[in-house]
């Protein structure tokens, strides 16, 4: 039986949310002196562990605990510890402190594998300072192109480039970071859910099925600017108006694919002028329609422009529209989505199937090998919120499935005896 020590993972945890920039919540985006600074902490422990750490040209950590036999593949677990703007504590970073966690009790036992079991810290998963999420995966499963990241800047101007140079890393040797299908047997992601249903279902683990796919445009909507006292209402040309019926529009048709998991975002309106007294002449909109059915969601992408043609001609506006990006949908992997669920009945954890509307460095990893992503519950479903809470006793209870997970693929070898 091999023992997992909780309080020394909450400690971990703990410790890693001090690197963190001043302000509410976590701040470590991607590429900063504080996730740097979290990453080389977390190098520094794997180490310790005996572990052979290698850091990739595009800033991914990969630690190696050697097998018992050199030539098989790696089981690899890990997720991420960059941060969005004003973050919450475990948002990936549970993934990462929950595989050190294993790596340590297996140590504490002199437990041995054949199979060697890589744990990987992803860089770049979130895409709030450069507007490019999921880099570092990206780029070890082969989806990534230097001209994809060149030309990327965050809000400050500060380029991509110099800040890859600024940490040794490098903007030309994207490539040398790939790696091949045989290198991993399968890839685990233990996450928190960011979401509602666990909790709202009493449920202790969500086996996600799949991964949605986002569609994302820029629509700009062209109305006229006028005064607001002295122009009547049916003479108007009402940019914003247009966009809330696009928005409302965009609802019911998400509202009606609702059962195939299919959801639709306005997250972005910029009106312009941007005074009261002004009738708004233009407004920018960005929007995000994703899901797990590619069908699905093409009904309410269709719905969006049979909205526009509609709304152009009765309110008299002009509107242009930019499709930004366009990712398929992932499917986990059968068999390991049945044998997390062997192993849940097996300690009798509750568990449901579910997708997960957010991405996640698995759906690249899932081009490599078979993968698995599996959640532990969120209070209030809250994430990428300061108030973000998952608590001790459903981390211990991931990072006790995912060692499980681990050691049935890895293949236990020898117990050495001290």
């Amino acid at each position: 039986m091999c023992i997992m020590n909780f309080k020394r993972l909450e400690h971990t945890l703990g410790k890693l949310n001090t690197f963190s920039k001043q302000g509410q919540g976590i701040n470590r985006l991607a590429y900063t002196d504080e996730e740097r600074q979290a990453t080389q902490y977390i190098i520094d422990l794997c180490e310790k562990e005996g572990m052979e750490v290698n850091v990739d040209t595009v800033g991914n950590v990969i630690a190696r605990r050697k097998g018992t036999n050199s030539a098989l593949p790696a089981v690899a677990c890990g997720s991420h510890i960059d941060s969005v703007y004003e973050a919450g504590k475990y948002d990936g970073t549970v993934g990462v402190v929950a595989a050190l966690e294993v790596i340590r009790s297996l140590n504490d036992d002199n437990i041995r594998t054949e199979h060697p079991i890589e744990m990987i810290v992803f860089a770049c998963e979130e895409s709030a300072r450069f507007g490019f999420s999921t880099l570092g995966s990206k780029a070890m499963a082969g989806l990534l192109k230097k001209e994809d990241i060149t030309n990327l800047k965050d809000k400050q101007g500060i380029s991509i480039q110099r800040e890859f140079s600024k940490y040794g890393l490098n903007v030309n040797e994207i490539k040398e970071a790939e790696r091949s299908k045989e290198v991993f047997k399968v890839f685990l992601e233990l996450h928190i859910e960011q979401g509602p249903v666990l909790e709202k279902e009493g449920k202790q683990i969500g086996i996600v099925t799949g991964i949605a796919g986002p569609t994302r445009f820029k629509l700009q909507i062209q109305g006229q600017a006028s005064h607001s006292g002295s122009t009547p209402m049916n003479y108007r040309k009402d940019a914003f108006l247009g966009a809330a019926e696009i928005a409302l529009t965009l609802e019911e048709a998400a509202q009606s694919e609702a059962s195939r998991g299919t959801v639709a975002t306005v997250g972005v309106c910029d009106v312009n002028p941007g005074a009261m007294n002004i009738v708004p002449g233009m407004v920018e909109m960005g929007i995000d329609i994703r899901g797990i059915s590619i069908e699905s969601r093409e009904v309410v992408i269709k719905e969006l422009y049979h909205a526009m043609q509609r709304i152009e001609k009765q309110r008299e506006l002009k509107m242009s529209i930019i499709k930004l990006n366009d990712e398929a949908p992932v499917k986990m992997d059968e068999n390991m989505i049945d044998s997390i669920k062997e192993t849940c009945e097996q300690y009798g954890n509750t568990y449901t199937l579910m997708p997960s509307g957010a991405g996640h460095d698995v759906m690249n990893m899932a081009q490599l090998s078979p993968s698995v992503l599996f959640f532990i519950p969120s209070r209030n479903g809250l994430s990428h919120n300061p108030e973000e809470y998952t608590s001790l006793e459903h981390i211990a209870m991931g990072a006790f499935l995912l060692k499980e997970e681990i050691l049935k693929h890895a293949k236990v070898s020898q117990k050495l005896v001290r």
